[in-house]
């Protein structure tokens, strides 16, 4: 504008600070700088006009834990059990490629009120006052819609003394070559009364299936009619266990109370619906041999053959 030549002017006559005698009007003064975003110059199709894009915020929140099993999942496959067979004998009992899961306890450890508790069906196992009634393993299916994923095997109970001699000799030798050489026998929950601990008989039965534990056999110990005990003495029940079965499992339960139900009952589920591992490919090794071969082979190969006269 003219305003601005004159000070210019001056500033050129009189020198520099003579500009600075010249009042410039407001509307002469210069803007602000915006300043320029630092992504604008990587862009040189990006204009003033273009909106610039959404920056999103680190998030501060912690990553979702794993989802837990649902109970009720387990509670109502194993609400589906039906009684299958029952057989006297080990040789009566039928071949089954599903996971098999057996009971087994001195006679009034509350094998058959376990597993009508766990199952929710209040005749499925039956359930005596008379110890030792029980003188046949019973086998019963659980899957739905009609297809049988596992079963759940009810062993005779041991220990009563009203049995004669000759029946206790005999269903120890069942029972011992059942635990031993049932091949679709993957895990053994044994029951015991918390009052008691484990008896004699019961580390006896730890003894023999011991090898197959060891062999990945899953085992759980299950204190029956905890609610017999107060806090104190079934913490202090539940500790001597745990040293008697040798750092195993061992969990209370309580048909009356409902204690410990839907845990075990997840456990049956675990039992017998595993997760698959992952399979590593397999690592491929160069035989040495072929390789040895070859290498002679190659050698022979640059070897020149010999003339007449070097023989």
């Amino acid at each position: 504008t003219p305003i601005i030549r004159i000070g210019l002017l001056a500033g050129a006559a009189n020198g520099w600070p003579g500009i600075l005698h010249q009042p410039l009007p407001i509307s002469c003064l210069p803007l602000p700088r915006q300043r320029t975003p630092p992504n604008f110059r990587d862009c040189p199709n990006m204009t003033s006009s273009t909106p610039l894009p959404p920056t999103t915020a680190p998030s501060l929140a912690p990553s979702a834990a794993p989802a837990k099993p649902d109970p009720k999942i387990a509670m109502g496959w194993l609400h589906t059990a039906k009684f299958l067979t029952t057989a006297p004998e080990l040789k009566h009992l039928p071949r089954i490629e599903v996971p098999e899961i057996a009971f087994v306890g001195r006679s009034n450890a509350g094998k058959s009120t376990c597993i009508n508790t766990l199952t929710q069906q209040h005749r499925l196992a039956f359930a005596s006052k008379t110890p030792g009634r029980t003188q046949s393993i019973n086998l019963f299916s659980l899957g739905k819609q009609g297809v049988t994923d596992a079963v759940l095997a009810d062993l005779p109970g041991y220990g009563y003394a009203a049995v004669p001699k000759e029946a206790k000799y005999r269903w120890q030798q069942v029972m011992g070559n059942y635990l031993q050489t049932r091949d679709n026998l993957k895990a053994i929950v044994l029951l015991c009364d918390p009052r008691l601990g484990l008896t004699e008989l019961d580390e006896v039965l730890l003894d023999v299936i011991r090898p197959r534990v060891e062999d990945g056999l899953k085992f759980l110990v299950l204190l029956t009619k905890s609610d017999k005990l107060n806090k104190t003495d079934a913490a202090k029940a539940l500790q001597i266990v745990k040293l008697q079965a040798g750092g195993g499992d061992v969990k209370l339960f309580s048909s009356l109370k409902r204690q410990g139900v839907e845990e075990v009952a997840q456990h049956l589920w675990d039992w017998a619906h595993p997760k698959e591992k992952p399979v590593k490919a397999p690592r491929v090794v160069a035989d040495a041999g072929a390789e040895s071969a070859s290498e002679t082979q190659s050698a022979s190969d640059e070897v020149p053959p010999s003339t007449p006269d070097q023989a």
